[in-house]
């Protein structure tokens, strides 16, 4: 696929997805979509790759839908996503909890990290929700944004932001659509960090790679699958579950290389995913 709103890039174990569409201020659109998905796929799709960092050209990470395509959707007297008709389905199939539009990147063995350098509103909001970790400058302004706009909460964001930042602030954030800083929501579980902007890319290199380099390939995706899977499940089932796995993943290449570097006391030689 030839990418237009965004831009791909491997460097070892981490590949980047950046939203690239600066002079719209990374404006969210089915173009944008479809190839997100795309790139996904392809992250998903190639062994080496462990860590996707997704961030934002320029100064945005995504402001949100286009305000051409707002108006789109106004005349056409209905939702018109824009994708492609063939668009990727990276992470369908695991479970049909997942299969739909952000959810499938709960599904996904490649570990994402949402590094929000600037303005997140609505479905940029909501892709750095559906991210496994989060990162962010200070001074970035988030906003869920639907409400001014006459529109519910987008894409599941009434499931997820309560899960990350619990029903009172959420409500605040859904309800109101109001705008906030980053650096306001500190301690409150939104992001793993909150850097100054400067510092933020270093930061989220270093964390990937290191996770990479220190965590097995087939730890860091099944602790990914174990984590989302158990959000739909009893106490019980997520303890035998994980009894199956331990009994499936000791006799494992990446068991023996585990054990044995610790020992040496040195870093492991992980093989591919």
């Amino acid at each position: 696929m030839e990418l237009k709103a965004t831009k791909y890039a491997i460097d070892g174990p981490v590949a980047t997805l950046t939203l690239s569409r600066p002079n719209r201020r990374n404006a969210w659109t089915g173009r944008m979509h479809t190839e997100l998905r795309w790139v996904l796929e392809q992250a998903e799709q190639d062994t080496q790759v462990r860590v996707i960092v997704i961030t934002g050209e320029g100064r945005d990470f995504c402001v949100g839908a286009d305000t051409q395509a707002l108006e789109g959707h106004g005349e056409k007297g209905g939702y018109d996503p824009g994708t492609a008709p063939d668009l990727a389905m990276p992470g369908y199939g695991v479970a049909p909890q997942f299969d739909q539009n952000f959810a499938f990147m709960m599904a996904l063995e490649t570990v994402t990290i949402a590094a929000v350098n600037g303005a997140a509103a609505g479905a940029g909001l909501v892709l750095a929700c559906y991210c496994d970790l989060r990162f962010a400058a200070a001074d970035a302004k988030l906003t869920t944004a639907h409400g001014p706009l006459g529109l519910p909460a987008e894409y599941g964001l009434s499931w997820v932001l309560p899960r990350l930042v619990g029903i009172t602030r959420s409500n605040d954030l859904l309800l109101s659509s109001r705008k906030f800083l980053a650096s306001e929501t500190e301690g409150w579980g939104l992001f793993n960090e909150i850097l100054e902007g400067p510092q933020l890319m270093d930061h989220v290199y270093a964390y990937a790679h290191d996770m990479a380099a220190r965590v097995a390939p087939s730890s860091l995706a099944t602790t990914k699958r174990q984590i989302y899977l158990d959000q739909h499940r009893d106490v019980g089932t997520a303890v035998s579950e994980s009894d199956r796995l331990l009994d499936e993943m000791i006799p494992s290449p990446d068991y023996l290389e585990g054990v044995q570097a610790l020992t040496e006391r040195r870093l492991p030689d992980w093989p591919s995913r």
